[in-house]
């Protein structure tokens, strides 16, 4: 085994993570690839850890080299390069924690070498239920491809139907021996179907995968498939009694510290416990999605916490998610049912109103007020009665605009930006890509980077105090 005791910036490293614990840090340096380097940070002695936008763990087993995740493929060059400077050993075992495109392009270098030196490749290791995940990622590349494209403001997005496919799967738990080390493999639904979390008890060292990532669960995600809030929060309570004293999350910094790991993994599950509970009290006594979402209280205090803040998803959208889950598509609303469409109402609403013109002068004025919500609303009937007018295009952008800008989430403001440069190439005769080039997510976009929401500070002005 390789000598791989901390170094100064190992050292700097772990003071950074203690000041973002203590909010006197944000997140912002991690999730830019600040700290990513063709090197990895030895956390402990058998511990080394590449800290990217999708975290890797690597585990100097004494007899290989044992990865949990493979990042994406851009750090997948890189990775390979750090992971070969940190020990001669090669890697054996690579454990998918899950299998979204951002965990699981970085083994390509790796097979590629074994074959060059004629030696085994890797031998990755995941939930059964991953296959037929990246199954569905190849019959819906071209949904995928919009879908993020309008998330993370990329309008050139491609997405992938090449993926490595594991060579060994299992269903409920499944525990490696690797050299001096045991990896303890265990399902659990959470963010996706198809979720690992890995302990290694001789080290008490925890990876979660995506079911901690320092932001509020990814369980509602508007644009995507199922999410599974309830189960999500007893895998953490499953977790948290661990005693973990090392938390190596999917995204975000580690957690160190037996109290700390505790506490952030308790706190996780009570903000998905208080959402389930609300959500199906208010269902059974017979409310529809529109009131449901009028009345669940989000806990503040929750909220503020610097691993909770809803910087990528948010409450709301798990409450939707849950209705879904529970419920079905039906909102409740007997117009919703059968619909006519959407063009058909809103030139309906438009001749009702005196025209088109009339309804975004409306939206304008609402905006003007702060009143966002029913200000799109207005603005988008506008612009499908008119599709083409250019003056409606522009105060639909503006909204649009407004409303991205007052937004926490990646997936609110995506959608809203993407919204926005829509009307914004409408009104200036250009088109949705150049549009989105003026967008705070194209100028992280040309930093090379992925916008994930506001991480900066916990007091964000929102129009959506309740979920």
């Amino acid at each position: 085994m390789a000598d791989h005791h901390a170094d100064d910036e190992a050292a700097g490293y772990l003071s950074y993570i203690d000041r973002v614990w203590r909010e006197q840090d944000t997140l912002a340096a991690h999730l830019s690839g600040r700290w990513t380097r063709d090197r990895l940070l030895p956390l402990t002695e058998r511990v080394g850890f590449f800290p990217a936008f999708a975290n890797v763990a690597v585990f100097d087993t004494g007899d290989g080299l044992v990865m949990v995740d493979s990042g994406d493929r851009r750090t997948a060059a890189s990775l390979h390069r750090a992971v070969t400077a940190y020990s001669s050993a090669p890697v054996s075992t690579v454990v998918f924690t899950h299998g979204h495109v951002d965990h699981v392009f970085g083994v390509t270098p790796f097979d590629r070498a074994a074959d060059a030196s004629e030696r085994p490749r890797p031998h990755v290791v995941a939930h059964e239920a991953i296959a037929a995940r990246f199954d569905r990622y190849r019959h819906t590349s071209g949904y995928n491809a919009w879908i993020n494209r309008r998330q993370f403001g990329v309008p050139e997005l491609t997405w992938p139907t090449t993926y490595r496919y594991p060579d060994r799967t299992y269903r409920d738990e499944l525990t490696l021996r690797h050299g001096d080390l045991t990896f303890e493999l265990r399902h659990a639904r959470g963010e996706t179907d198809d979720h690992t979390y890995v302990w290694v008890p001789e080290l008490k060292t925890l990876c979660t995968g995506d079911l901690f990532i320092w932001n509020a669960p990814n369980a509602g995600n508007p644009q995507k498939v199922q999410r599974y809030p309830q189960e999500w929060a007893r895998a953490l309570r499953r977790m948290r009694e661990l005693d973990a004293e090392l938390l190596l999350p999917g995204h975000g910094v580690p957690i160190v510290g037996r109290d700390r790991i505790r506490r952030a993994l308790d706190e996780t599950a009570r903000l998905l416990e208080t959402l389930c509970e609300q959500t199906r009290e208010l269902m059974n006594a017979g409310h529809n999605l529109d009131s449901v979402l009028q009345r669940v209280e989000v806990p503040a205090e929750l909220l503020s916490r610097p691993y909770l803040r809803p910087a990528y998803d948010e409450p709301e959208f798990v409450v939707r998610n849950l209705w879904r889950l529970w419920g079905g598509w039906y909102d409740q609303n007997p117009s919703h049912l059968k619909p006519a469409p959407d063009a058909a109402v809103a030139a309906e609403f438009a001749r009702l109103a005196g025209g088109a013109g009339r309804l975004a002068e409306r939206a304008a004025e609402l905006a003007g007020q702060g009143e966002l919500r029913l200000a799109s609303h207005l603005a988008e009937a506008a612009a499908l009665a008119a599709p083409e007018d250019r003056r409606i295009a522009g105060v639909r952008a503006d909204v649009y605009r407004d409303r991205a800008a007052r937004e926490t989430s990646t997936m609110a403001r995506g959608v809203f930006s993407w919204a926005a440069a829509e009307s914004a190439a409408v009104a200036n005769g250009t088109d949705t890509a150049a549009e989105l080039e003026h967008t705070p997510m194209g100028a992280a976009r040309r930093a090379t980077g992925i916008a994930v929401g506001v991480v900066e500070s916990a007091e964000r002005e929102s129009d959506a105090p309740r979920a």
